[in-house]
Parts: structure tokens; sequence; C-alpha cells
């Protein structure tokens, strides 16, 4: 008895020996079907009437069959130092936001410093727009294209809960397929000035990557294939706030090289789960075995997030904490300052105590970087990104 063929991905999530069937059954031949991947994926083109090396016949009927445009950017918004939202639209009318994030190393972005009141000398900051790609010692090449970051969204809205997260005011709305995932990779290089260059892609945007396991799995196969995007797997880090099965899963799927970032946020069960409700689910007892797991290659880090909330958990008392819980883990600390977010009332910590728990975690013998607050402008900064139109009111009891 024969097995039934799994059914045949979207077109935009199809890899290059996925493309010699349907490249057969347009009129063309299987090698046609790597040369289409390639159009799409190493040069972005998704108009069959440019792909200039098929057979006119295969483009036509390829136009036909339709599927390489599932995305439509609607509005680009760009903030004073370079940072820019994609507003992208697709077919069904849902929304979702990717943002492009450039370095501010190279010789164009100098001058875009972090705000006097959080850089002072011997406070270190992380160098990597992304400040979660473990390159801090590697800045962009005097007069060489500026490095870009790309901040890629996976779920319509999401189911997490986070209070000081806007992407998750409305819930959950529905999945993304790996089509659209990788089409906003696509579209956000056509945005890419004329000296920048594509570096990194972080799964950090609207959504919760793991929650969406199968097509994140598949748009990282996508992203890393040598005859598309190319990207190399260290330069990809998919962020989680802990759904820890999936943990696992990402690891052995991938032995460990995609990066691999934790929002985390708070040091006990009791705090963390007042912010973040996933951990009702898998407490810190749970993820921190999950990490200790995770095959890390040598020299690579996990990145734990840390959002820092005034009045929550923000004291020197729970970095010393956090201290103890990473002890024994290979990982870098990144604190976030919250972001305003309209549909909440928290907000961030003054700078003199964001610097006094960054100073709590060095003195502990940790990588400790604040993050850069890129693109707050046009609300493209991290925990910014949100439905359209979303606006219920998210409230943490204050005892």
């Amino acid at each position: 008895m024969t097995r039934p063929r799994p059914p045949l991905a979207p077109p935009l999530a199809r890899l290059p020996e996925e493309w010699e069937g349907p490249a057969r059954a347009l009129g063309g031949r299987a090698f046609h079907g790597r040369q289409i991947f390639r159009w799409i994926m190493a040069r972005g083109i998704t108009d069959p009437g440019k792909m200039t090396d098929l057979p006119s016949g295969l483009r036509t009927k390829l136009g036909e069959a339709g599927g390489l445009s599932v995305l439509e950017t609607t509005a680009v918004r760009r903030a004073a130092d370079h940072t820019r939202k994609l507003l992208v639209r697709m077919a069904d009318g849902a929304t979702v936001e990717t943002v492009l994030i450039p370095g501010v190393t190279g010789p164009r972005r100098r001058g875009h410093e972090a705000p006097a009141s959080v850089a002072e000398p011997g406070v270190e900051e992380d160098a990597d727009a992304a400040a979660a790609v473990d390159d801090e010692e590697e800045p962009d090449a005097e007069g060489g294209p500026v490095r870009v970051t790309q901040c890629i969204s996976t779920q319509v809205g999401c189911a997490m809960g986070c209070v000081f997260c806007a992407s998750g005011v409305a819930g959950l709305a529905r999945q993304m397929g790996p089509d659209e995932i990788v089409a906003q990779v696509l579209w956000g290089r056509r945005e890419l000035d004329a000296d920048e260059q594509l570096r990194n892609v972080v799964f950090m945007g609207m959504g919760e990557p793991l929650h969406n396991y199968d097509a994140t799995a598949r748009a990282l196969r996508l992203l890393s294939h040598p005859d598309g995007i190319g990207l190399s797997s260290r330069r990809i880090t998919v962020s989680t706030s802990g759904l820890v099965p999936e943990i696992a899963r990402l690891g052995a799927d991938f032995g460990g090289q995609v990066g691999l970032a934790i929002s985390l946020h708070a040091a006990d069960d009791e705090t963390r789960t007042r912010l973040m409700p996933i951990n009702k689910k898998y407490p810190l007892a749970t993820l921190m075995e999950a990490l200790r797991a995770y095959p890390l290659p040598r020299r690579r880090r996990i990145t734990i997030e840390y959002t820092l909330v005034a009045g929550r958990n923000d004291d020197p008392s729970e970095a010393r904490k956090l201290g103890r819980l990473l002890r024994g883990l290979p990982v870098k600390v990144n604190l976030i300052p919250m972001n305003p977010i309209e549909a909440s009332t928290l907000g961030p910590p003054d700078a003199g105590r964001i610097l006094a728990f960054q100073g709590a975690l060095i003195d502990a013998g940790y990588s400790c970087f604040i993050r850069r607050r890129r693109g707050d402008d046009v609300d493209a900064a991290c925990g910014q990104l949100a439905l359209l139109g979303a606006r219920r009111k998210v409230r943490v009891n204050r005892e």
C-alpha cells in the first residue's frame, strides 16, 4: 500500500526539490523548478515575467497559477534612526508588522548614539541592533554596507498575553503560513537602502514563533537554504516566551544551530506568572531544565531577554536573584526598558535604576547589555508591534 504524498507547500514556502514537480506540471523540466526557487529566494523576484531564463510558456503558466504575491506592503514608516516599520497585508486582509533595524556602528549611522540617560563611561551596550545575535565584537566595516536586522512576525496577534507587549492586546487572530513568514523578508529586502545589506533575521515580531512551530521551522529552512537567501543559521534567532516542548524540538530539528532567545522578564515564578501567564504551564524550574538541555554549539550563548518594568521586576535584588537562577548557563542578558504601549499603564524604570540592575548582573559575572531604543518614534520598538485597532487596557495588580 503506497503512502499518500504530503500536501504540496504553498509556492513561496517550497524548497528547491519541491518545485520540480510543479515545474513539470506547468510544462517545464525539473531543473526549471530550482531556477524558480533561486529567482524567488535569492533574487527576490516574484513576477514570473521577469524570470528571464525560463521558457516563455512556463513563465506564462507560472503567472496564471498564482500564489507568488501573498503580501502587500501598505505602509512604511521611517524613524529618525533609519529603522523602518512595514505594515503588510495578507490575502485575507489580515495585517502584521515587520521591522528593518539598521546597525548603528557603520559610518552612515554614527551620531545615532544611545540616549545620554543610559550612555555612561564603562557601561557597555549591545552593539547589534537585534540585541540577540551574538556578534557584538563585529562592528560594521568602514565604508562597507550597513548591516540590517529584520524582525519578523509569525502570528496575527498572540495568545501568550504578556502584559508589557502590544502584540497580545487582542489575542491570537490566526497563525501565519510559512509563505507569509518568508515573504516578509522578501518584501523587506525591497525596502533596503542602497548601502544596506540584510544580515540577521530575528523571529521577534508579532506572535510566539514556537506556538506556530511547523510554519516557523519551514521558514527557518527556507531562509538558510544556500540556493536562496542563504542566511547562516547563526544569523537567525528565534525568541520564545518559554514553550518547553517546542524548545526541545527546535534543538533536535536544527542541532542547536539556530539562535535561541528566551523572554524571561522575572527570576521567580510569582512575578513571572503575573507578567507572563505562560509561566503557569512551564514554570522557571522546568524552563531552566530545557535550556540546560538545549544542544548549544561551543562558544554560542542563549540570549535572555528581560524587560524592565518599573515597580515590578527592576530592583537590583531581582538582578541578583536572576544571576542565581541563570548560574551555569551559557547566556548573555539583554535588558529592555519597557517601551510604552497604548494598551498598558505600565512603563520603564528611570535610567539610574536600569544602570543599577545592569551593574548587579555584571558584578555577578554576566555579559549584560541595555537594549537601545530603535524606532520607538514610529512604534517599531520592542513590544510595540500590535494588531491595528487593538486597544484593550492591561493592568497588573500593584500588590
